[in-house]
């Protein structure tokens, strides 16, 4: 975040996680944060967090397995090497990622916006979001935490990402 508190093209986003090895050859488990989890794979150099640093790697081959994705990474050569990467975080730059179309969001955009009811009552901000099969649904941490799903025009009425702020139609006592 810059210090306005928005976004920047530089932002780096954790876009995944190193599981676990897979196989004896270098390859990792990835469980990819993704909308489409092979998505990740359009992607390249990641950054992985070693050591407290970002450090760039690419993957040089990958495929969907079961709920995430099996990749060799650059330099990975053996189940050893596979095996410190386990539970390091992948991320890559903002400016990386496709502009979002109009009236759609990353939901980095969305982490950090204020939460108002439509009678203006502030619930808090998101913290985060998850999805649930049916809807994704935004975690609000304020005086209380509250679960709201974000369903535009039924629930989600505006995003305004210049003013950081989402107006609901929700009820602070659900």
């Amino acid at each position: 975040m810059d210090q306005d508190g928005k976004g920047s093209q530089d932002e780096l986003l954790i876009m995944g996680r190193i599981a676990s090895p897979f196989g004896v050859k270098g390859w990792v488990r990835v469980n990819a944060y993704t909308a489409m989890v092979d998505n990740l794979l359009d992607y390249s150099p990641w950054y992985l967090k070693l050591g407290g640093d970002w450090q760039p790697t690419k993957p040089v081959d990958g495929r969907p397995h079961g709920k995430g994705l099996v990749v060799q990474l650059e330099g990975c050569r053996d189940r050893d090497a596979a095996a410190a990467l386990t539970g390091t975080d992948i991320g890559i730059y903002r400016s990386q990622l496709p502009p979002p179309e109009a009236d759609e969001y990353y939901w980095s955009d969305l982490i950090g916006l204020q939460v108002v009811t439509r009678d203006g009552q502030v619930l808090g901000v998101v913290d985060h979001l998850f999805e649930t099969g049916a809807n994704d649904v935004m975690v609000v941490k304020g005086e209380q935490e509250y679960l709201v799903p974000f369903i535009r025009e039924q629930v989600v009425e505006s995003v305004d990402l210049e003013s950081r702020r989402i107006r609901v139609d929700w009820d602070p006592d659900f």
